[in-house]
Formats: structure tokens, sequence, C-alpha cells
């Protein structure tokens, strides 16, 4: 809750440092996703923010604080999106539609920069293993709305019973993560499309056909 936050040496916050730190937190956000973790200093955050040294070591002492609260950020802001597209998935139409949003949404920089989450992973798992511990629970966290959304699928006669939705959710994942990397080194999404189109037809490999020969749109099949 906002009124119970504090700085990182425990004391609470008023709304004017509660501005500054987010002020300071989404700088970070923005450069360390365009430039990397590595290749961006505090002093740039601090500039790119406005704010005065004393400020900036107020809130985060050193850079390991300020990476994991960008880390937090990133995590949220995405899996919030994410949930809004996967919270009802319960068809290959919708498993399509949701595609067609992560391509749309990555396409918008050229398939620069990568997976916000991802791109962060790449840096810090061998660094800090705080960082690595959380990044795979967000990551678990987002294949987990997607094994939902396919266990709903086999749930309602889309998929047959013998899909495993764990593993395609993770087979998903994977074809999602690799795409995010080729697209950020071509600066184009097609590689992203191919992987994330190869990942569903392996999906729809498990589908149920329909008695008309037409495949499930919605969710539940007619009896």
């Amino acid at each position: 809750m906002a009124e119970q936050a504090s700085d990182k040496n425990g004391s609470r916050l008023t709304e004017r440092g509660r501005a500054t730190r987010e002020r300071i937190l989404r700088a970070a956000a923005d450069m360390m996703y365009v430039k990397g973790v590595s290749a961006t200093t505090l002093d740039e955050i601090r500039a790119a923010s406005g704010t005065s040294k004393s400020q900036l070591y107020r809130h985060y002492p050193d850079k390991d604080a300020l990476v994991r609260d960008v880390v937090a950020l990133q995590a949220v802001e995405l899996l919030e999106r994410q949930h809004q597209l996967l919270r009802r998935l319960n068809s290959l139409r919708g498993l399509e539609r949701w595609r067609d949003a992560v391509i749309e949404h990555n396409a918008l920089r050229n398939g620069a920069y990568g997976c916000p989450l991802g791109s962060l992973a790449s840096e810090l798992t061998d660094q800090d293993e705080e960082a690595r511990k959380a990044i795979a629970r967000y990551f678990d966290t987002w294949e987990g709305m997607l094994s939902a959304g396919l266990v709903r699928m086999k749930d309602s006669g889309v998929l047959r019973a013998d899909a495993n939705a764990g593993e395609l959710a993770t087979g998903l994942m994977a074809a999602l993560q690799g795409g995010y990397l080729l697209a950020q080194t071509v600066r184009d999404v097609k590689p992203m499309r191919i992987a994330l189109d190869m990942a569903i037809g392996h999906i729809k490999a498990y589908a149920v056909p329909a008695e008309d020969g037409n495949p499930p749109e919605g969710g539940t099949r007619g009896h």
C-alpha cells in the first residue's frame, strides 16, 4: 500500500518522497531496458530522474537495491498485461490472439531490446542470486498463466486429455523468449512470429477434431 511506503532505511516516506522514488525507479527501468543494467550508471539515472545525489542515495544506497526494484517493477507491469491477455484463454483462436498481441507490442520498437524480464534475466542470473530467484518466480507465474489457459482448453474439450498443459506451456514460453532474442538481434519481429507459430502448431496437434470438421472456436463443445 502506498501509505505504508518507506525508504531503504526503513523511514516512512512522505507523498513527495514517494514521488521522488517513483521518478528514480521509472528512469532506471527505462534506461536499463534500453541500455542494459551494466551499461547504466547511477549518475545517468540521477540526471534522467532530475534528482540530487542525496535523494538518490536516500532511496537507493547502492545499485543492487535499485536493480532489484527495477526487476519487480518490470515484472509486475508485464504480468499484469499478460494476465489481461490470458485470464480468459480457453480456445486456439484465443491463443492466436495472445500471439498477435505480444508480437504487435514488440513490433512497436521493431523487436529491439527484447522482453523486459528476459533481458534482465540474461544479465543478472549469474551476478545476483536474489534477483535470479525473483526472476525465476516471475517466469513461473507467467508460465502458469499459459498453463492454466491450456488446462481450460482441455477441460472444455478443445484439447485432448493426454495434452500435458505444463509441458506445452514451457515450450510456448521457450519459443516466446527465443523469439524475443532473435527479434532483438535482427530488429524484426518475424523470427518471433515463426517461433510462436511453430509452438502453437505443436499445441494444435492435440486439438480434438469437431464433428463437423471445424476446430472448436470458443471453449465448450456441443454434445
